[in-house]
């Protein structure tokens, strides 16, 4: 194993973001029909981006166009994923005001795959491609094999946690003896925290929120909210009833603090030490880091889930009516190679989907500075070794995902599981049909 690497330590991941209204709102980008948009001679490349995708934060497009000095890249970032998804629905239904470079999050990718394939560039035969684990790329896969973009990150899972409260509480702080309490069941996570409540003698909730668990562990079963048929199970599925039963239970317990990830709240209750632990996959100790503050660095730490699973991840995508696809082609096939992927990692801890990038001392020996230089190379590299090798995803995921949390919710503000099963339930039949 190569040397240990630092991430997240006194360097302070900056969220790139652009107003959602400059993405709704915005000038046309090259995905427009027409010549290949010119600045001083040079061929314009733009991108579409949401989050903290590590491509524009890490310095990578200044080092594309250095090694390209022909090429200018503009890429324009939203924060909120949902806001730049419908925003980019309603571009690709209008046929204008698209990048020529998109980014797919992966609850929105069997919908585009299904429905819009035809508006994205068929990356099938982009040389030099074939180091992706291979669930991530039938993610974006048509069945007549389109391919329709090529992977970023992947979410491997692992459990953050506040060693400085577990003590408190009485708990073990140690990584692996904190991964034995819950040894391998959500159901002994959810104990665990009872403990912490009875122990612990402060304010702090002992879990974020009842929707990170139920995300935590429906993403480790390879169906979810639907089946290999392309059918809605979500009723009648086992994994869903269970997770549902597990984090309304844990909400009801008082083990929350009712809060949503990456809502209004949720960065505050970082930065004010508001809960103990939180699921959380790798692409999220960036966030963390950021929100929680140099005030909370060293108190964070990083055990094993008690089941291996994957939660988020991205794709990079090319419009087929770019007036410079070619162009556009090379620098996503560039910007996810394994050079780049783990790259990426090294600046700040986005888990490479690159089957190949994941095997190279960096990645496998990382740990972090912050998360009291936890391994987080060997934490997140086996978790990802746990995930199915099957990953089935319909074409409302991130719909139906974002409205269970919204039930949830509901169950955290003093819903009955009963109610707030019935409200959700009609809520995804009204967003699906």
């Amino acid at each position: 194993m190569g040397s240990a690497r630092k991430l997240f330590g006194t360097r302070v991941v900056a969220v790139a973001s652009a107003a959602a209204l400059t993405l709704v709102a915005g000038c046309s980008g090259g995905g427009d029909s027409g010549d290949a948009k010119t600045e001083d001679g040079k061929t314009v490349v733009t991108m579409g981006l949401f989050g903290v995708m590590g491509i524009k934060e890490t310095g990578l497009l200044e080092k594309y166009m250095e090694e390209n000095p022909d090429i200018v890249i503009k890429a324009e970032i939203a924060g909120d994923e949902q806001t730049y998804y419908t925003a980019l629905q309603t571009r690709l239904a209008a046929g204008s005001g698209l990048k020529d470079i998109q980014g797919i999050e992966i609850g929105r990718a069997k919908e585009l795959a299904d429905t819009r394939a035809d508006k994205f560039a068929d990356l099938s035969g982009v040389p030099d491609t074939d180091h992706f684990l291979p669930w991530k790329q039938s993610q974006v896969t048509t069945g007549d094999g389109r391919v329709i973009g090529l992977g970023t990150d992947i979410g491997p899972m692992a459990v953050c946690y506040r060693k400085d409260m577990f003590e408190k509480a009485g708990l073990p702080t140690d990584r692996d003896e904190v991964a034995e309490l819950w040894d391998g069941d959500w159901a002994k996570y959810v104990e665990v925290g009872k403990d912490f409540k009875d122990g612990f003698k402060g304010d702090a909730a002992y879990m974020d929120s009842a929707s990170g668990l139920f995300n935590a562990m429906i993403y480790g079963s390879s169906e979810q909210f639907y089946d290999r048929n392309g059918e809605l199970i979500y009723q009648d599925n086992p994994v869903i009833k269970d997770a549902w039963e597990l984090a309304t239970g844990a909400a009801r317990d008082g083990l929350t603090a009712k809060l949503r990830q990456f809502q209004p709240g949720w960065d505050p209750g970082l930065a004010n030490s508001s809960f103990a632990t939180a699921v959380c996959p790798a692409w999220m100790l960036a966030h963390i880091s950021e929100k929680a503050g140099e005030a909370n660095k060293g108190k964070w730490d990083v055990a094993k889930a008690p089941k291996g699973a994957n939660w988020g991840g991205s794709f990079l995508g090319v419009m087929e009516d770019s007036p410079v696809k070619e162009e556009a082609e090379k620098l996503v096939a560039w910007l996810t190679a394994p050079e780049q992927q783990e790259h990426i990692f090294k600046e700040i801890g986005n888990f490479p989907s690159s089957a190949e990038a994941l095997k190279s001392p960096a990645v496998t020996g990382a740990k972090s500075e912050y998360f009291s230089d936890a391994p987080i190379g060997e934490v997140f590299g086996a978790a990802a070794q746990d995930i199915p090798d099957e990953q089935v995803l319909g074409p409302k995921d991130g719909t139906i995902k974002d409205t269970f949390s919204q039930g949830l919710q509901l169950v955290e503000q003093g819903k009955s599981p009963a109610e707030a099963w019935k409200t959700t339930d009609e809520r995804i039949r009204k967003a699906v049909d």
